[in-house]
């Protein structure tokens, strides 16, 4: 079974969102990025299926995003910080709108992940997302701690982003060891 076959059938079909969701942004020419699990998938080395696609697009090509999106066929719901996407999966395209992360499509990688060829915010700008979605206190424990996991796999395979890390962060995990 292919990367992208699991992540399909882990989903429901969320390769065809996607995929879907992707060609509509890039033909828009819209600047855009995938943050969040997804993109730690991209820069760790044991992937995790995730069914949230968390990402970002340029702040002044929000409105024509979510035009582009829901011409392609997905619904849009919107909240405060966040208009959610749905599709015929099970994964739900999470764009956010908050100005924290305002400058990452600016700073996008090409990736291939689960299959999918996407853009991710860059290695720094994933890291600094996790650890502000770690350190709200808001959000419910077992997500902090997937954010957590997420940040200890990012540390493990790029251990110099460890100084980087807020000292009460560095308490909630191992620092890399030696190689």
């Amino acid at each position: 079974m292919t990367e992208k076959q699991f992540y399909d059938w882990q989903t429901v079909g969320g390769t065809d969102d996607v995929m879907r969701a992707v060609n509509a942004l890039e033909r828009a020419d819209i600047p855009w990025c995938a943050i969040g699990g997804v993109a730690a998938n991209h820069w760790t080395t044991e992937p995790m299926v995730t069914k949230d696609v968390d990402f970002v697009v340029a702040t002044d090509a929000i409105e024509r995003a979510v035009t582009v999106l829901t011409e392609a066929g997905f619904r849009a719901e919107k909240f405060a910080w966040s208009i959610n996407f749905t599709g015929h999966s099970k994964v739900s395209l999470q764009l956010s709108t908050e100005d924290f992360y305002r400058d990452f499509s600016r700073r996008a990688q090409p990736a291939d992940v689960h299959g999918i060829l996407l853009r991710v915010a860059s290695l720094e700008d994933t890291l600094k997302g996790k650890v502000k979605a770690w350190c709200d206190a808001e959000q419910r424990q077992s997500k902090r701690l997937k954010d957590l996991g997420d940040i200890a796999r990012l540390i493990e395979a790029h251990p110099e982003l460890w100084e980087t890390l807020p000292e009460k962060l560095k308490g909630q995990i191992d620092p890399p060891s030696a190689a």
